[in-house]
């Protein structure tokens, strides 16, 4: 055995099924030993940042970890911004690069890159191995790191003559992680303060982030329990059905005005697995000014009180600590805080399409009607996003996966690729841009090479909607490169030509036969939707602002 044969035998070890990734001079002797192997399934993507987006939503929708291969030099440096979407986002990811032999290492060979030196800010850990008989020990490490506490990528540089050099290790090596322990159980003391100050709560909220999706059924014998409101993150959705009726909204930048005015009146706020971001916080001097208990919950002690300060930090994994919570918890005296949570609902209710145009709207609420809400959900960024987290309900955990904390464009259409190979029986849908879908339009090819009948939902405005709408509002409609329509391609037919089916649909009266063949069509489609161009994400508050500032409406239409 050599060790590009040991690496593949250490991941399948891990319980590896999935790859995703490209090859390269540098990787060719792990493709080689894949060759003959059976037990796990690579996955080739156009592009290497498409293999990591791929790998993310692999592990996003499936708990998981992701593994990516690349090669050296530009095939590890096209993983940069999905390691750094990983890392802001915590998402447990493997990336495997080729190096360049040992010996050139420093010489400035071809495809040399100093990529542990360049991943190191936007990774978990990174190893540059150097010693064959090491790879066991250091896959075993490296899947440790990325999966527990915080997770986060791990990168694995691997010189090509390693790959080659003869095996006379063990795989029965224990990992040699001293300082590494996290804390998964809260202190018992701090859970028994967060318990006292519920009770004593007048206007609590629960809200609850990316980090609490595995405390789902915790969450939901909590919040039974005591009766809280209920707001969830971006990142968070799904972790609590956008279904059940003490779910408020998103908070934030584009969140409803009930959620986020339901924070600012909060007197108590407990928050399990988020960080308080700053599309989350707005200003931060007026950000929840008449809440006296901050109850924060993190597997990450940085994240505590890092923005917002805790009265009760509790270092611990969401599902034990909600779950202790759960336990504890008693009905809480919440008629009053509940009518004016109704009566914000009533008077500020999401926005509903208006006039004789596509609405992107319409679009997300027909396929949600067709569906029953029953799919995992991809998008890139943008102004799509925005309309599919706010109108698309979700009700599962893990089932809305959306670039959130890096904000990368093109993110969808690959971790679609990804969703849908982790989960092969399930309906897969993207919603995207015209702008956001041709950062990486070639993973069009993925789909049709692996027949993953994922339907892409293109919003097209002919714009990069969500910059267009700051000039509009900020900028005083001065529109500035921001303009797509005369140049973007003929989606349907480029669909075509990657071998997969296309549909344009220009209007209202087309889009209840449009989603019903969509959904009836057994592989990939790529469905072009004609929308109104100059539609606007509401509500919105403005960067920098808070909820005091909420804009529920364009200023013309209010006028």
């Amino acid at each position: 055995m050599n060790g590009a044969e040991a690496i593949l035998e250490a991941l399948e070890r891990e319980g590896v099924r999935h790859i995703f990734g490209v090859p390269g001079g540098a990787n060719m002797p792990i493709y080689d030993a894949m060759y003959t192997r059976e037990g796990i399934e690579h996955i080739l993507t156009r592009h290497e940042q498409g293999a990591a987006h791929a790998a993310e939503g692999y592990a996003i929708s499936s708990g998981r970890t992701g593994v990516v291969f690349a090669t050296s030099g530009p095939g590890a440096l096209n993983l940069v911004t999905g390691l750094a979407d990983a890392m802001m986002d915590s998402v447990p990811l493997v990336a495997i690069t080729g190096q360049v032999s040992r010996s050139a290492v420093g010489t400035d060979a071809f495809q040399e890159a100093d990529v542990t030196g360049v991943t190191m800010p936007i990774t978990k850990h990174n190893y540059l191995v150097q010693d064959v008989n090491d790879i066991p020990r250091i896959i075993k490490e490296a899947f440790i790191i990325a999966s527990t506490g915080r997770p986060g990528p791990v990168l694995i540089d691997v010189p090509k003559d390693v790959q080659f050099e003869e095996f006379s290790g063990s795989f029965d090596v224990a990992p040699q992680l001293p300082g590494y322990q996290p804390t998964t159980k809260g202190h018992p003391r701090q859970i028994q303060k967060a318990l006292a100050a519920l009770k004593e709560a007048r206007r609590p909220v629960l809200m609850v982030g990316g980090g609490a999706h595995d405390a789902s059924q915790a969450l939901l014998k909590l919040i039974e329990t005591t009766g809280i409101p209920v707001i969830t993150t971006l990142k968070g959705l799904g972790a609590v059905p956008a279904t059940h009726p003490q779910v408020v909204g998103m908070p934030g930048m584009h969140g409803t005005v009930a959620a986020n005015l339901a924070v600012q009146q909060a007197d108590l706020i407990l928050a399990i697995g988020l960080r308080f971001d700053d599309r989350i916080t707005g200003n931060l001097e007026k950000f929840a000014p008449n809440v006296r208990t901050v109850i924060h919950v993190d597997i990450d002690p940085a994240e505590i009180g890092k923005v917002v300060e805790a009265s009760i930090p509790i270092v611990g994994d969401a599902a034990w600590v909600a779950e202790k919570l759960a336990q504890g918890a008693e009905p809480l005296e919440l008629e009053e805080w509940w009518a004016q949570i109704r009566a914000w609902q009533e008077a500020n209710p999401l926005p509903q399409p208006r006039g004789e145009l596509l609405s992107s709207i319409e679009v997300v609420q027909a396929f949600w009607e067709a569906t029953g809400g029953e799919a995992y959900v991809t998008t890139g960024v943008g102004q799509h996003q925005m309309f599919a987290a706010l109108y698309w309900k979700t009700k599962r955990p893990r089932g809305f996966i959306t670039s959130g904390g890096l904000g990368t464009m093109g993110y969808g259409l690959p971790a679609s690729v990804g969703v849908q190979v982790a989960h092969p029986g399930e309906l897969v849908l993207n919603f995207d841009g015209d702008g956001s879908l041709q950062m990486t339009v070639q993973e069009l090819a993925t789909l049709v090479r692996y027949n993953l009948p994922v339907k892409v939902l293109l919003l097209n405005n002919g714009y990069l909607g969500m910059v267009r709408q700051w000039q509009d509002l900020f900028n005083e409609k001065r529109y500035a490169e921001v303009h797509l329509e005369e140049s973007n391609p003929n989606f349907a037919r480029l669909a075509e030509a990657f071998g997969m089916k296309g549909v344009v649909v220009e209007n209202k009266e087309q889009l209840p036969q449009a989603v019903d063949e969509i959904l009836e069509h057994p592989g990939p489609v790529l469905a072009d939707f004609r929308v109104h161009n100059e539609e606007g994400v509401f509500p919105m508050i403005p960067a920098g602002g808070s909820a005091e500032d909420i804009i529920t409406q364009h200023p013309e239409e209010a006028n």
